[in-house]
């Protein structure tokens, strides 16, 4: 059973529109699949849409990686399997959304002052319908040949935290959205918190402030994470008791990474399953819930 919880489609800042991933993850050959848009679940109803539509026994897991921030540092929550429509976690969702449009202006602004013509017509013809963000900022300097690649712009030159073009957004408390999340009936692991390559990583022992707060599982295979992160990660989880995740961060062509290239444990999606009483896996026409 291949079971991919991490991905993007165009709703935030993927390049796979939501029909088109689910289309890709089925052709990839995965069991389940989660769509975690940034900050939103814009693309649920067309993904869904899509997957009944399959042949195969593809099932989605509908969530969204939450914006959040810590003692000055970001980190990403991705929430599986919550009530889209409870109150409180829509609100805040919202807030972090709007606050993307006037961050990315002035990230522009910050560009066209270091001599780069990037313009905002530009990053919004990247965006399209999606919620805007750095990679579409990114994705700008390519076409413009600043950098060769979107990763590339993610560094202290450009678009990394605290770096020359950076602008900060409204993020949320993670102890905060932990507790929306559950309130929304929802399940939360920390996105690849190993990443040091993208800035500033959350202290361990921050995470497990976090574990004690209700912080269900912790994603450890992932691109970003050398084989030292990984089992330093799997030791901590152990520790303070959180689920282990595999997952790909799938962005389509905006990213080298492939659907599936990292996996999770059929049983640990079990129990993250079993812990979501806010929505429950899709599963697609041609088979049964997995």
């Amino acid at each position: 059973m291949r079971i991919d919880l991490h991905t993007h489609s165009t709703a935030s800042d993927g390049t796979d529109s939501p029909a088109e991933l689910v289309r890709n993850a089925a052709a990839a050959g995965l069991d389940v699949v989660a769509l975690t848009d940034h900050d939103t679940t814009r693309g649920h109803a067309e993904a869904i849409a899509a997957l009944r539509e399959l042949s195969t026994g593809l099932t989605l897991v509908t969530g969204a990686e939450l914006s959040c921030r810590i003692d000055g540092v970001s980190m990403h929550m991705l929430a599986y399997l919550f009530d889209p429509a409870e109150p409180e976690l829509l609100a805040e969702r919202e807030l972090v959304r709007d606050d993307r449009v006037p961050r990315a202006k002035a990230m522009i602004a910050k560009l066209n002052g270091l001599g780069v013509p990037v313009t905002w017509e530009q990053v919004a013809r990247i965006a399209g319908d999606g919620s805007v963000g750095r990679p579409h900022i990114a994705t700008a300097l390519v076409e413009l040949g600043v950098v060769p690649t979107v990763s590339d712009a993610f560094t202290a030159d450009w678009l990394a935290d605290g770096a020359r073009a950076h602008v900060g957004k409204h993020e949320t408390d993670p102890f905060e959205a932990i507790r929306l999340v559950k309130a929304a009936g929802g399940v939360t692991v920390f996105a690849h918190p190993g990443a040091a390559k993208r800035g500033h990583t959350v202290p361990e022992s921050s995470i497990a402030e976090l574990a004690a707060a209700g912080l269900d599982g912790i994603e450890i295979d992932h691109m970003d994470h050398d084989a030292a992160t990984r089992d330093r990660l799997r030791g901590l989880a152990a520790d303070v008791g959180l689920l282990t995740t595999g997952s790909s961060d799938y962005h389509g062509s905006r990213k080298t990474c492939v659907l599936g290239e990292y996996t999770t444990d059929p049983e640990v999606y079990g129990e993250i399953t079993r812990r979501a009483t806010g929505a429950f896996p899709v599963p697609g026409a041609g088979g049964h819930r997995a």
